[in-house]
């Protein structure tokens, strides 16, 4: 028994807890103030300026305060909330006052007074509904400039060109079969000159064996021939 009363008395304080979360996130609007839903002295100005001041979201209450009989509440749309006609109506008017309207939908919303002049004359109201209270601006874009990239490092350049470690070759090739000889016209008759080439190996000593040997061969030969 003593289980089951906890358990009451835990969900009795869960429900008020909400209940209590939910009346203070409504708000009761009173249209117009002290003045409540009348014909404005100075026009449709007098309810711009009140609404001005209010901030008004889902789930609020809007109440006007007018004498049954003398005013009505209808909410229209914005055509014709602009010429002051009740021909496309948002749901009944209400004549009773005072009128309890609960904001349901997020969007503007217009109510004019049906009565002879009197929207004409200033007894009109429109208000902007919000879904969730005062919008929160949007963050500001990010200033934060990106890191640069780090620097890249140039790899070492090295020539691949042949020519660069090549030697370069001679402008003229030496002579391989001698001196050349030239002869150069003057005034004072040709001039000869002649260009060094490749030296001739110098003449065999004829000590060297080589002649030794043929000279032998001579004198064998000639006392060959005296015997036969």
């Amino acid at each position: 028994m003593e289980r089951n009363m906890r358990m009451v008395l835990a969900l009795f304080g869960v429900v008020t807890a909400v209940m209590l979360q939910c009346a203070a996130a409504q708000t009761v609007h009173v249209v117009g103030d002290t003045s409540g839903w009348i014909v404005p002295q100075n026009g449709a100005e007098a309810y711009v300026s009140w609404a001005s001041d209010q901030t008004f979201v889902v789930g609020d209450t809007l109440i006007f305060n007018f004498a049954t009989n003398a005013h009505d509440v209808l909410q229209v749309t914005k055509d014709s909330y602009d010429v002051c006609t009740d021909t496309n109506p948002i749901g009944n008017p209400i004549t009773t006052g005072p009128a309890n309207i609960t904001l349901t939908s997020a969007g503007d919303h217009y109510y004019i007074c049906t009565y002879g002049r009197h929207c004409a004359s200033g007894q009109k109201l429109t208000i902007t509904v919000s879904a969730t209270g005062t919008p929160g601006a949007a963050p500001p874009p990010s200033t934060t400039a990106a890191p640069p990239p780090p620097p890249s490092t140039p790899s070492p350049t090295s020539s691949t060109t042949p020519e660069a470690c090549a030697p370069e070759p001679s402008a003229t090739p030496p002579s391989a079969s001698g001196p050349t000889t030239s002869t150069t016209p003057t005034a004072n008759g040709p001039t000869t000159s002649t260009t060094p080439g490749q030296v001739p190996p110098p003449p065999p000593d004829s000590s060297s064996p080589a002649v030794s040997g043929g000279f032998f061969v001579t004198i064998l030969s000639i006392a060959m021939a005296a015997l036969f």
